[in-house]
């Protein structure tokens, strides 16, 4: 009985899929009418006259391209002045927290019911049809699925607005069926990670759990700490485990990682793309990692492409415009009240029939091996702390993630050409992680209790050793620039490889 009732609403839910896939820019335009619709009596609406905007030529033509500085004083009216309809029509009741920018340690991504029921739990239902599609014989649903989602902090920035991760604020308001299956609230929203993993650990091995849900950073952690602690193999404490449902971070530094310690050959693991601004992409089968364009979770979508991304007015391409093997950047419309809005994730289409992508990085130089989201004006700050704390000096530098191994969690590694040395590189290096926690909450949060991101690295190279390395791979002088940051160790490896043959 169970069994039928959870197929066949599977099988309505991916009627859904089948019908965006099969019609791709109806299901767009018709969206673009609903947002204009809704938004059109509020703040923004009024601003740029959404009521007489009639198609997406007068959208683009008329809406400019917003960044987070250009959405903050809307923020401020609702968070400071308690205004409503300043970017929806609706309550903006919960404020999703994401890396900084220049001017904050977090970002606040406005979240409405309809951002969270017609998007985030909608494409979550999607997702599940999707993967069952493609197995057929999928027996999760039975069983537990083991969340490890965010904290909760409430009242933070204003009476009645509260706070979080995107995935506690999810977890906070799922359909009360849908919790009867997961990781319970108590546990999954505790702010404590110490405590939070104890009581993950006491309730996953009492419990027949089939899927996991979560960023693969932090449920590694988790899933060898349950297997230090019992002596087992996880597959003997949960023998019908099935599926891992990731996203967050890229996976492919920890996947080997994962195949060591999950010992199961017919274990899935499905890549999703579901951020603080929406849900955006599933992985749609078994043989591919390349994601699935959510079409109908009342998101817009523009594309910008790579030689308009600095540009102050770029050009944007729509669903119909956009071609596969093209880096583009990401802009969104959405029912959470962001409008044009530049997430500064890229993209590359590997399929137009359906929309297939994958995810290429940011616009920008930063490292998320982890979820931590460390940008350029973060590691400036830190850099300049360390410096004026210890009498330093740089020349040069780089920076990029070491990933997870069997007996070491995951750090940055820095590289770095002083023209004065520090009067201590330990008193250097700890003020360097200090200034990081101050300037950006996701590098924090990640820090706790060096579970996830341990201590930074800092390896301190001879001086010229950067311009030696530019020049014997004939890019010295001209435009030619030394990446500061990094999300793999490409360039991080070349170069020490590099000092090893030529010291």
């Amino acid at each position: 009985m169970i069994t039928n009732i959870a197929r066949k609403y599977l099988e309505y839910r991916y009627k859904e899929v089948d019908r965006f896939i099969n019609q791709p820019f109806d299901t767009q335009n018709r969206i673009l009418d609903y947002l204009l619709q809704n938004g059109s009596q509020t703040v923004i609406g009024q601003q740029y006259n959404f009521a007489h905007i009639k198609t997406k030529d007068d959208y683009r033509k008329t809406v400019p391209v917003f960044h987070y500085e250009d959405l903050r004083p809307y923020l401020d009216k609702i968070i400071v002045d308690k205004q409503q309809d300043v970017l929806w029509n609706k309550p903006v009741k919960w404020f999703a927290m994401s890396s900084g920018t220049t001017e904050d340690k977090s970002k606040y991504i406005p979240v409405t019911q309809e951002s969270l029921t017609k998007g985030h739990y909608k494409c979550g239902e999607q997702m599940l049809a999707i993967y069952g599609q493609s197995n057929h014989n999928a027996k999760f649903f039975f069983g537990k699925t083991l969340v490890l989602g965010g904290s909760k902090q409430i009242n933070n920035i204003g009476d009645g607005i509260f706070t979080g991760d995107i995935s506690a604020i999810l977890i906070k308001n799922l359909y009360f069926w849908a919790k009867l299956s997961r990781t319970p609230e108590r546990i999954s929203l505790l702010p404590d990670w110490e405590l939070k993993l104890h009581a993950l650990t006491e309730y996953a091995v009492k419990n027949d759990v089939r899927a996991f849900m979560g960023v693969p950073s932090w449920l590694l952690v988790l899933l060898k700490k349950i297997k230090a602690e019992t002596g087992r193999e996880l597959t003997d404490i949960w023998p019908n485990l099935e599926v891992f449902f990731h996203g967050g971070v890229s996976f492919t530094p920890f996947e080997e990682q994962y195949h060591k310690i999950i010992k199961k050959p017919n274990m899935y693991y499905w890549e999703t793309y579901n951020a603080s601004e929406g849900f955006f992409g599933v992985q749609y089968s078994n043989d591919s990692k390349d994601l699935l364009l959510m079409l109908d979770n009342n998101i817009y979508y523009e594309f910008i492409p790579i030689n308009e991304w600095n540009s102050e007015n770029p050009r944007t391409l729509t669903l119909d415009e956009v071609e596969t093997g093209q880096n583009y950047a990401i802009l969104i419309s959405t029912n959470g009240g962001l409008w044009r809005y530049m997430i500064g994730d890229t993209i590359e289409f590997t399929s137009t029939n359906p929309f297939l992508f994958r995810i290429t990085g940011r616009t920008k130089n930063f490292i998320n091996a982890f979820g931590e989201e460390v940008i350029i004006d973060n590691a400036e700050k830190a850099l300049a702390d360390a410096c004026k704390a210890t009498n330093a000096q740089i020349e040069e530098y780089t920076a990029a993630p070491v990933y997870f191994g069997d007996n070491n969690t995951g750090a940055h590694e820095w590289l770095i050409e002083f023209s004065v040395e520090p009067d201590r590189l330990d008193t250097f290096i700890q003020v360097l992680d200090n200034s990081l926690k101050k300037v950006n909450s996701d590098y924090e949060a990640k820090r706790s209790y060096n579970l996830s991101l341990g201590t930074p690295i800092v390896n301190s190279l001879p001086k010229g050793t950067f311009n030696e390395w530019m020049k014997s791979i004939g890019k010295l002088g001209g435009q030619n620039k030394v990446p500061r940051l990094s999300n793999n160790r490409d360039y991080m490896d070349k170069l020490l490889l590099f000092l090893e043959k030529n010291n």
